[in-house]
């Protein structure tokens, strides 16, 4: 019903008796909901006049004793208020027979002037009910393990009980170790039959009131009432890693795997659940370096939100082509001339204070903002190689740019193409670049590194493996590579001439070199006693701050002319 007074046309017929209306009742027969005319009496009690035949069927008792105590409610409120409707909900029954009812009562005037009764309609909103709560229990629940999903489990943390006695509130978040390699070797269906195996095991190991819930793929969360402080998160710890001390039986096969954890305490639940999760992320991504459970420090979500204002920032910064490219000079140790220089990126914040790369490009690794910024400084240099061309007269300058490539880059990007194009665009040629590669980038997948470098020397570029000695090197891939270059680290280089071990590890390596037919460049080079040393060994080219700092573009082509006329060493 509407608002205002209903005013439907019921006849009146002979009258019994004065307290007693007859009503023609094929009138409310007619209606297509379950309605019915009452008389309000005492309070929580009414007088059934007439029904249809869908009000019957709800068995709503007569005498008003057992009627649901919103329908009274709302009697009472049509009583007060004889102008307006009244709408209400309420529910029918108990169990699976439990009715949901959507209903409105407005006062019903007669022609005899009796305005005591009153219109009651329901609508049975039991399927539309039973399709939201269904739907409701889909968005709040993982569909695998049946375990609260993320917005569930916020969802039970927030409202669940006060505990006996003060406790904190601890938050764990659990990562499974390698899962998306052991999905891909057993399937997707013995994959999710491991998380329903190890969602099983991580419920048999908590305590009762904990909350556990699936949050992603791979990740579990626990919520649990600790009395004992970082003592009862350490022990919880230990149970739930003691789940993951057995191998996982998946149909024939048994899985090992381990688990990182990662946790957040508060002194009580007023710590807002989005936040606190937050928190416990944080931990938990210093777990998975390190591998032992991490309980957040304040610290580091300090950290956390500077790393991000950074990435930010960096990513306007690429955008908007605000960095610059610095260049070190590799020095050809043998005659002392430049044979060229290695492009380093630079970033000055907005405010003024330079960036230093080893904050800026751990995080532009992590966003994946590395690969635009290789793409950049790519361009970038080819850009200032063929500018450099045009200020000497149109003849090339006689030296090569040495770019970084990280290995996320040769994983993501198309480096070829890239080069290629950069190339093109500043019409030169590809002895002009040499890309560096890490040896982890490298060895860590030889074939794609196979491709990507064949793809580059057939663009006549050179390539370098960047910090050789580091890593693992498989010499037999090494040997099968087409590089031009070892760069020997600057870990080595540093007090060789008084410690024999590096000056037998960089005479190794300069014998490694000439042995495959490659340069060699030793890096950090800081003395004459190290770059004469160097020299004798056989080292090829040398760079550090020995021979120069790394400097913008205009000093570095004066560094260049200088060295025609005077050699650097």
């Amino acid at each position: 019903m509407g608002k205002g007074r209903a005013t439907p046309a019921i006849m009146p017929i002979d009258r019994t008796g004065e307290d007693r209306p007859l009503l023609f009742v094929g009138w409310i027969d007619a209606l297509p909901v379950p309605a019915a005319l009452i008389r309000p009496l005492t309070r929580g009690n009414f007088r059934l006049h007439a029904s249809n035949t869908a009000f019957d069927r709800l068995k709503l008792s007569p005498a008003g004793a057992d009627a649901p105590i919103e329908l009274l409610r709302a009697i009472e409120r049509a009583e007060q208020y004889p102008d307006l409707s009244q709408e209400f909900s309420c529910q029918l029954g108990e169990g699976v027979a439990a009715r949901d009812l959507r209903g409105s009562i407005g006062p019903l005037p007669t022609e005899t002037g009796d305005d005591g009764l009153f219109l009651l309609t329901l609508i049975d909103r039991t399927q539309e009910m039973m399709t939201e709560r269904n739907l409701r229990r889909e968005l709040v629940s993982d569909s695998l393990t049946g375990l609260p999903n993320r917005a569930g489990f916020a969802e039970l943390v927030e409202h669940r009980a006060p505990g006996d006695g003060p406790a904190d509130h601890a938050i764990l978040l659990l990562d499974l170790a390698r899962f998306s390699r052991i999905n891909e070797h057993i399937g997707p269906m013995a994959g999710d039959e491991l998380i329903i195996t190890v969602a099983r095991r991580l419920k048999s190991s908590l305590r009762s009131g904990d909350i556990l819930a699936r949050t992603g793929g791979d990740e579990f969360a626990i919520s649990s009432r600790v009395a004992g402080g970082r003592a009862d998160v350490r022990e919880m710890a230990r149970r739930i890693r003691g789940c993951f001390d057995h191998p996982f039986r998946i149909g024939e096969l048994k899985v090992s795997v381990d688990c990182a954890l990662g946790c957040a305490i508060q002194p009580a639940i007023d710590t807002a659940i989005g936040d606190q999760i937050r928190h416990a992320q944080i931990a938990l991504k210093r777990a998975k370096q390190t591998d032992r459970i991490e309980i957040y420090e304040p610290e580091a979500a300090i950290l956390s939100d500077n790393r991000f204002g950074l990435e930010t920032a960096l990513r306007n910064a690429i955008e908007e082509d605000r960095l610059r490219l610095a260049f070190q000079p590799l020095i050809e140790l043998a005659s002392g001339r430049v044979a060229g220089f290695e492009a380093l990126a630079r970033w000055d914040h907005d405010d003024g204070h330079a960036v230093s790369p080893t904050e800026f490009i751990p995080i532009a690794e992590d966003s994946g903002l590395i690969v635009p910024l290789g793409q950049w400084a790519i361009a970038k240099a080819a850009s200032v190689i063929a500018d450099w061309d045009r200020q000497n007269g149109g003849e090339p300058v006689d030296c090569y740019f040495s770019v970084n490539v990280s290995a996320i880059q040769l994983i993501r990007d198309d480096i070829a193409a890239v080069v290629r194009n950069a190339l093109a665009d500043n019409g030169i040629g590809g002895e002009r670049l040499m890309i560096e590669l890490t040896e982890s980038a490298i060895i860590g997948d030889p074939d794609l590194a196979m491709s990507v470098l064949s793809e580059l020397k057939t663009l006549d570029t050179r390539v370098a493996m960047d910090d050789f000695g580091t890593g693992y090197s498989n010499l037999a891939y090494l040997q099968r590579l087409p590089l031009d270059v070892l760069k020997i680290d600057r870990s080595f280089v540093e007090h060789m001439v008084e410690d024999r071990d590096k000056v037998a590890i960089v005479r190794t390596i300069q014998s490694l070199a000439e042995v495959l037919g490659m340069k060699t460049t030793a890096e950090g080079v800081e003395t004459a006693d190290q770059a004469r040393l160097l020299s004798a060994l056989g080292c090829d080219f040398g760079q550090g701050f020995l021979f120069a700092r790394p400097m913008d573009s205009a000093a570095a082509l004066q560094y260049w002319r200088q060295s025609l006329v005077r050699p650097i060493i």
